[in-house]
């Protein structure tokens, strides 16, 4: 009687196998290697310290040239309707996501969007109108009496400068900055987590403070990028450069950034 004879099964070679897997890791923008926690804690301590290679003037350029491209127009995301009820949505937004600001501030808005209607609305109905948002009590306190200065003081009017702003209850020079950049069209910086964080993990203007992560910035950024250059920081810092785990993988400026902890050496394809 014949031997039946099965046919070997036929495998895919292990090698054909983790490349597709990569691929279809590279597809979902996580084929990055994310680095230990430790690592990168480690790799920004050294940025906050200042020990970074600094960029060229032409990196720089190049850097925000790309970021021009990305978005030509960028825009805050704090829901605003005219220069008052963006400085109180600046003023709301300290120690909050504007996320958060923008789920209460419409409620708000609709019944006061000026120094006047707002006095009137009362610090007990503004803090229950924005009792959502963190610090509510305090911020309803400042709003009421920035609104009552703005009246007594400026006519009902946001001043244009930073440093009858700063004079305003709650408001402090970063909110200051926003207000001149987006009402007044100054090209301030205002430096918040996220901008202090891409200054010194960068390496683009390290500093210990926001404030001189401000003047570096201002320092070195070419003047033709300064309008938007706060807006593009931020958005950055936002959605790709995050805290806990920045995404290397689509950061248009990868190639550029000298932070030791970064996951890849190229930039993003969206940078061409």
């Amino acid at each position: 009687m014949a031997r039946k004879t099965t046919k070997p099964k036929r495998t895919k070679p292990k090698s054909l196998a983790k490349t597709k897997a990569r691929l279809k890791a590279a597809n979902k923008g996580t084929a990055a290697k994310v680095k230990p926690p430790k690592v990168q804690a480690r790799a920004d301590a050294k940025a906050l310290h200042g020990d970074m290679p600094q960029w060229k003037p032409a990196e720089v350029e190049e850097a925000f040239r790309r970021f021009q491209a990305a978005m030509p127009e960028p825009k805050g995301e704090l829901i605003h309707i005219n220069p008052f009820t963006l400085l109180v949505a600046v003023v709301l937004s300290a120690q909050a996501t504007d996320a958060g600001v923008n789920k209460a501030t419409p409620a708000l808005f609709k019944l006061a969007d000026t120094p006047e209607k707002m006095a009137k609305l009362g610090e007990d109905r503004v803090r229950e109108l924005i009792k959502t948002i963190g610090l509510y009590r305090n911020k309803a306190k400042n709003v009421i009496a920035l609104s009552e200065k703005l009246i007594a003081e400026h006519g009902g009017k946001v001043p244009g400068t930073r440093e009858e702003l700063q004079e305003l209850p709650g408001v402090g020079r970063k909110t200051a900055n926003v207000v001149l950049n987006i009402a007044f069209g100054q090209p301030t910086m205002a430096v918040d987590t996220h901008i202090f964080r891409i200054g010194n993990r960068t390496g683009l203007a390290p500093g210990k403070d926001p404030l001189a992560v401000e003047l570096k910035l201002l320092e070195v950024i070419p003047e033709k990028y300064m309008m938007h250059a706060h807006h593009w920081l931020i958005l950055h810092g936002r959605y790709t450069c995050l805290a806990r785990r920045p995404l290397c993988e689509k950061c248009i400026i990868a190639d550029l950034c000298k932070w030791p902890g970064k996951t890849t050496l190229m930039a993003a394809p969206a940078a061409t």
